[in-house]
């Protein structure tokens, strides 16, 4: 599991790892069906001739890449993802023309590729979106399109309200310290911003209201599993990891519980079309 084993001065195992490294392709795929009706949506709204080159940023699971290239019989589908376990998972949904690369969206470095670059749920997990948009931007051919949908402001508000309660634990606590916050979710007007800084010659951002009810508890602790709480497993030495992952769909299972017995969350989004 790990490249190299370290250990501190209580004989505990340092993490070396990456949060996509933890990434589980199987139980993100039972967990994840709110994310994918959000992918096809997506791809409902796509105007797309068949023959198109389209880049499918954060590609994990493959079921809606697989849509993606089900759209395009005449064209290709590139996905990426840092997650050798999505790519794994993915591979098994995988058309003829579907490509699957292993690849840190950060890295990108595709010049007048493709006809479409598509995103659906992935890049809240981007940190630099001026340096991404830039990398867009140039993946794209002219008279290409950027259409992607992700995490903004208002997301996800009881799940981070948790996690940061059981960060401040006395056995978690200094784990966190100087922990860099894995997601960038922004407001709409900062984003607008963000956008018209770049190359793009036209582009639009709406957002959109996705509050989810997971039917059970199930559903809801498979969701905190996969894919929400991974990069905060990820700072934990592993003997703290199950003890980490409990306390918190256990607060979030109380927190969230409504009068029907579903549990809710806020679910926020942001959308982007934008030309080049």
């Amino acid at each position: 599991m790990y490249s190299s084993v370290r250990y501190n001065k209580r004989n505990e195992e340092i993490p070396k790892m990456k949060p996509g490294d933890l990434f589980d392709g199987k139980k993100y795929e039972e967990a994840s069906q709110h994310q994918r009706k959000w992918g096809t949506k997506l791809i409902n709204e796509l105007k797309l001739k068949g023959d198109e080159i389209i880049l499918d940023l954060g590609c994990g699971n493959g079921l809606t890449t697989r849509e993606l290239a089900m759209r395009v019989p005449g064209g290709k589908v590139v996905g990426v993802d840092n997650a050798p376990s999505m790519l794994e998972t993915a591979d098994a949904h995988r058309t003829e023309n579907t490509e699957l690369l292993l690849l840190d969206i950060n890295e990108l470095s595709f010049r007048s590729e493709f006809d479409v670059v598509f995103s659906s749920a992935t890049l809240h997990w981007i940190l630099d979106h001026e340096r991404l948009l830039d990398n867009i931007c140039a993946a794209l051919k002219p008279g290409g399109f950027a259409r992607m949908q992700f995490a903004c402001d208002g997301n996800c508000s009881n799940f981070f309200a948790v996690a940061r309660e059981v960060m401040k634990l006395h056995d978690f606590e200094k784990h966190f310290r100087g922990f860099t916050w894995p997601w960038y979710m922004p407001k709409l007007k900062e984003y607008e911003k963000l956008l018209s800084k770049t190359e793009f010659r036209d582009s639009r951002v709406w957002g959109e209201n996705a509050d989810h009810h997971f039917p059970n508890e199930e559903s809801m602790a498979g969701w905190i599993e996969q894919p929400s709480i991974v990069p905060l497993i990820a700072a934990l030495p592993e003997s703290l990891r199950t003890q980490f992952r409990n306390d918190v769909v256990e607060r979030m299972l109380k927190r969230t519980k409504q009068a029907d017995g579903t549990y809710f969350e806020t679910f926020r989004r942001i959308n982007i079309y934008a030309e080049k």
